[in-house]
């Protein structure tokens, strides 16, 4: 289908560029090593927390000045800012880094209102910036695969479970107090469990872990040595750290329901939340993942006149006003609501992911999110519950790693078709562009009535 639509950092060096331009899988856009993609260069941020208003109005200026003005959140809640060049990543780089509002190395990620929470287990916060202190006082970062992350999940109304990470710390109470479980490579419900550690122990488990990965070399992670070693390396090198009590080093991953996390499932993270402080955490979505500098701009203006001190991103393409107050909770959601953004958890455009898609990525065949729009209208009414469009540019299937209801592929020749699968399965049906939404619709038809 043709294709539409704080602390100095060192220079920005592009990732190298992948046949076709495309983002190169196993690499990561970081601020100081910005990654080309068909828009120019790609930069991703992951936030340390509240971004105070100031500073996120600074971060929408510096990505219309320095990049095309479009900004994304993504699955994992990082901000990508898109649109760089050779000439402007340096400058924006050194804006960013001044601003202190997010780090460079390994991702730390945590619960989305971690601190301010009043249902949570300890402040996962704390606990993050440790970590991330010590894998760069251990040089860890240059040793360790770009795509490698930590997960700490403090408990509270809004989790991590959904969350892949190659190293995870969920809290846990019991009559003895509080804990942390550690699980390897998956989400909360994938890990293969290690078994507890006191919360004052966290941070040497976790660089101790990854060590263990960083001597298998610079492409290893913690699922593919616990599939080709079992957990044995892991659990020798945090045995003097764990609690007694706790299962076996080969136990798979814990289901929910067997511990006291602090979150009895998930709760979507479009909505009200209440904070410690009195005040509101208002989420909104953004349609697609995606939005431009200057509605994110009126959004901020909107949550200043509602009291709101910050913002903060949440897992599911989610951006968080912080502090809104009781009596400005409903004006802030009518603006964000008039701005385009997603202000309900039932909104169909949450039901379809969609990635950049052309002309954004080069790899891709199609402009997955300028037809996103037209296909959560023709098919998301069909879809049950929880199951989800995904729609990708190419075979790579970054948006949307695992299987969809219907995931719709763009190729050199048109548009696959591939139901209940990923971008790799057989598709089913193979169309064109103008056709493209009538067989969608109708597929889907199908399927409700099979």
């Amino acid at each position: 289908m043709a294709a539409t639509l704080a602390q100095s950092v060192p220079t920005p060096t592009p990732n190298p560029s992948p046949q076709g331009g495309g983002e190169q899988r196993g690499a990561c856009p970081r601020l100081s090593s910005p990654m080309p993609t068909g828009d120019g260069l790609l930069v991703r941020l992951l936030p340390n927390g509240t971004i105070p208003l100031e500073a996120f109005t600074t971060l929408c200026t510096a990505g219309r000045e320095h990049g095309n003005g479009v900004l994304e959140i993504t699955a994992r809640g990082s901000i990508q800012v898109r649109g760089l060049t050779a000439a402007s990543a340096p400058r924006f780089a050194e804006t960013i880094a001044a601003l202190g509002i997010a780090a460079d190395g390994v991702p730390v990620l945590t619960n989305p209102l971690a601190g301010i929470d009043p249902a949570e287990i300890f402040d996962a916060g704390a606990l993050a910036r440790d970590c991330r202190n010590r894998l760069v006082a251990n040089l860890l970062s240059e040793r360790l695969a770009p795509k490698i992350s930590i997960a700490i999940d403090g408990g509270g109304a809004l989790g991590l479970d959904a969350v892949s990470a190659d190293v995870r710390l969920d809290a846990e109470t019991d009559n003895d107090g509080r804990s942390l479980r550690i699980g390897l490579g998956g989400d909360r419900d994938g890990v293969v469990s290690l078994g507890t550690v006191a919360i004052a122990n966290a941070a040497d488990a976790v660089v101790r872990l990854l060590e263990v990965v960083a001597r298998r070399g610079r492409s290893a992670r913690t699922r593919d040595i616990v599939n080709a070693e079992g957990t044995t390396p892991f659990h020798e090198a945090i045995t003097d750290l764990m609690i007694a009590d706790t299962p076996p080093a080969s136990c798979p991953g814990l289901s929910r329901a067997s511990t006291s996390s602090g979150h009895d499932g998930e709760t979507d993270a479009v909505g009200i939340h209440p904070l410690r402080i009195g005040s509101f955490a208002c989420g909104i979505g953004l349609a697609f993942g995606q939005t431009d500098a200057s509605a994110l701009e009126h959004l901020t203006e909107a949550a200043r006149s509602a009291g709101a001190v910050g913002m903060r991103t949440a897992p599911g393409r989610v951006l968080l006003a912080i502090g809104i107050q009781p009596a400005d909770v409903a004006t802030f959601i009518a603006a964000a609501k008039r701005l385009g953004f997603i202000i309900s958890p039932n909104d169909p455009r949450r039901r379809v992911v969609a990635c950049t898609g052309a002309p954004g990525c080069a790899s891709a065949h199609m402009a997955a999110r300028a037809v996103a729009p037209e296909i959560t209208e023709a098919a998301a009414s069909s879809l049950a519950d929880g199951e989800t469009i995904h729609i990708s540019g190419c075979a790579k299937g970054c948006a949307h790693p695992g299987p969809a209801a219907l995931t719709i592929v763009g190729t050199a020749n048109g548009c696959a078709l591939i139901a209940d699968g990923t971008t790799r399965d057989t598709p089913f049906a193979a169309v064109g562009a103008i056709r493209l939404t009538e067989a969608i619709a109708s597929a889907m038809r199908e399927r409700r009535h099979v």
